[in-house]
């Protein structure tokens, strides 16, 4: 667990200082549209950055295995979602395009794992 929440420490503090740059560096050389997909990467990225700080805490509650899958996926989805969307913005190759809806599926697997921790309830092992 503790690589999740230093992993989403580090996350959410790249979520900030990424959106703090769209808004301050980004809002004059990037389109409208550019610039929203940017945005974008920081909000999910921002989301998921929380869902991993907060498994730790869901430990005593959870389902350690499927927890721990959880946090790989959000991880991994940090990373390919946000981060093409990050390239597709910065670069306008649509060739990052196509790995966006992979880590929106991570996302997904990694909620679901969240549930699964939920129904296992406090069988840790």
């Amino acid at each position: 667990m503790r690589l999740f929440f230093v992993a989403g420490a580090l996350s959410a503090f790249l979520a900030v200082v990424l959106g703090a740059f769209a808004a301050h560096e980004l809002k004059d050389s990037l389109s409208a549209d550019a610039l929203k997909v940017f945005e974008t990467g920081v909000r999910y990225q921002m989301y998921h950055a929380l869902a991993m700080l907060l498994l730790p805490a869901l430990s005593a509650f959870g389902h350690h295995r499927w927890l721990k899958r959880a946090g790989w996926a959000f991880l991994i989805g940090s990373l390919l979602f946000s981060g093409s969307l990050y390239l597709l913005a910065t670069t306008g190759q649509p060739v990052f395009g196509p790995i966006t809806p992979v880590g929106g599926v991570a996302f997904i697997i990694g909620w679901l794992c969240l549930f699964a921790a939920s129904l296992r309830g406090f069988n840790n092992d």
